[in-house]
């Protein structure tokens, strides 16, 4: 082992902050023993501010490899994926496995999907061409074969992908129907595990005003977030400049609306600061997906503004630049 493996732990914030995840990883490994599956457990805590992302690969991890045992594959995506549709229809029916998708998005970061659950897959979607996804498979008995469980997580590719897959001996259980979803109780309220006692604490500190303090300014970092990537197909032939004035005018509405928010812009991967250079570099066609998220402190009417951003990319977009130039859009 690394001599300086543990130095993290030789300080009271490093040893805290392993305690916490340790405390949540064990509460996940509890979860997923009553038959919840990874991903939703994940999700909710995230949602919940009860876990930082960057404990979900370690999770991950240390539950499906170490743990579980879940078989694992890792695969760059060959095509562009829009529709899962047939996915979960084949998958849902897999009712002898768990399974479990990690999918790299190169801006908006690691979504954790259960793929037998629609809602699941909609934050991540269209999963992008060459992105990076790693599919886990478990078995809802220990005594599932590994080679079983190895071949379902490269069918769930293959079904991605488009390929037909025969569902294999061991994948289903008769009788039992589709795999009942299991959902994760809800977490207590975070809580900062007490540090041992110092001899040199301040009086602050024995009185428990610095702890609050702290409290106060996590929950103001929890509260700022921002949302996954979601995909706005243009159906007008090309995103002209009509439909740039549209999305101005949905956008100026929404942040009217909610001064607290900010609607972030991409296309292709790369962040889109002025929407007027999404006409001018004449790409944007008929079918092109423009992703959009928002980022803020309170996040709200996120549906809604996708329902309006799909129109004002619409043939459709007109509806959105009636009235006077300077006159803001009651939408929101």
């Amino acid at each position: 082992m690394d001599n300086n493996a543990l130095n993290v732990l030789g300080r009271r914030a490093g040893f805290n902050s392993a305690l916490r995840h340790f405390k949540s990883v064990n509460e996940f490994a509890s979860e997923i023993s009553r038959g919840v599956n990874l991903a939703d457990a994940l999700n909710q805590a995230l949602e919940a501010g009860h876990v930082e992302r960057y404990q979900v690969p370690l999770a991950l991890n240390s539950l499906l490899v170490d743990k579980f045992k879940y078989a694992t594959r890792a695969y760059n995506l060959r095509k562009t994926v829009e529709s899962v549709d047939s996915v979960i229809e084949r998958v849902s029916g897999w009712n002898a496995l768990h399974v479990v998708v990690a999918y790299h998005h190169p801006q908006a970061g690691l979504f954790t999907i259960n793929p037998k659950e629609p809602s699941s897959w909609e934050p991540a979607l269209p999963l992008l061409k060459d992105e990076l996804m790693v599919v886990y498979a478990g078995g809802v008995s220990p005594r599932t074969e590994g080679k079983t469980l190895a071949q379902a997580a490269d069918d769930l590719i293959a079904l991605l992908h488009g390929r037909n897959v025969k569902d294999k001996q061991g994948y289903s259980v008769e009788g039992r129907g589709p795999t009942p979803v299991v959902r994760p109780r809800p977490a207590p309220a975070a809580v900062t595990p007490e540090s041992p006692a110092e001899p040199d604490r301040s009086p602050d500190e024995a009185t428990g005003a610095a702890p609050a303090a702290t409290a106060v300014a996590e929950d103001v970092a929890k509260k700022r977030r921002i949302t996954p990537r979601y995909s706005v197909l243009v159906s007008n032939e090309l995103f002209h400049n009509g439909n740039v004035e549209a999305w101005k005018k949905i956008i100026e509405s929404y942040k009217t609306k909610h001064p607290s928010l900010d609607v972030l812009i991409w296309y292709e991967n790369e962040r889109i600061n002025d929407i007027n250079t999404l006409f001018k570099w004449g790409k944007v066609k008929h079918g092109t997906p423009i992703m959009v998220s928002v980022v803020g402190d309170d996040i709200k009417d996120v549906a809604k503004l996708q329902r309006y951003l799909y129109e004002g990319a619409s043939p459709r977009f007109e509806v959105f630049l009636r009235g006077g130039v300077d006159r803001v859009l009651d939408l929101f």
